[in-house]
């Protein structure tokens, strides 16, 4: 969970500061000049500001070994694995998106699988009952 966060946390820096960078990283075409009505710019500003934060999230809760989140985002990354391969197999991002998916879908597995062989996948009554 912190390796992620951190990582989100890092890229999201990296699309504020150079969003070109992290655009040809994903796969995009990166232009020199932007056409009138074109909100790349932004887009890439909102969507990287929220990976800072998520990245803040997942960094406080691996502090704090908190579970509950932990369980949360597996099907949630699972979901966001789905959306952004269906994204490029259907041809409205580029290949190199696929990692982006790719990065969520394994990292739910793997966030599920450690949960599971913790005995931690599944809140237990006592637990439920105290939160």
């Amino acid at each position: 969970m912190a390796v992620f966060g951190f990582l989100a946390f890092a890229l999201g820096l990296l699309g504020l500061i150079s969003p070109g960078t992290l655009l040809s990283m994903l796969g995009f075409e990166v232009l020199d000049v932007r056409p009138a009505g074109d909100y790349t710019l932004v887009y890439m500003a909102a969507s990287s500001m929220a990976a800072v934060n998520m990245g803040v999230y997942y960094l406080f809760a691996a502090a704090h070994d908190y579970t509950p989140f932990f369980r949360w985002t597996v099907p949630f990354r699972l979901v966001t694995f789905a959306v952004f391969t269906t994204l490029v197999l259907t041809g409205a991002a580029p290949g190199k998106f696929f990692g982006v998916g790719l990065w969520e879908g394994l990292g739910a597995v793997i966030t599920g699988f450690a949960l599971w062989r913790e005995g931690r996948l599944v809140p237990s009554r006592q637990s439920a009952e105290v939160a």
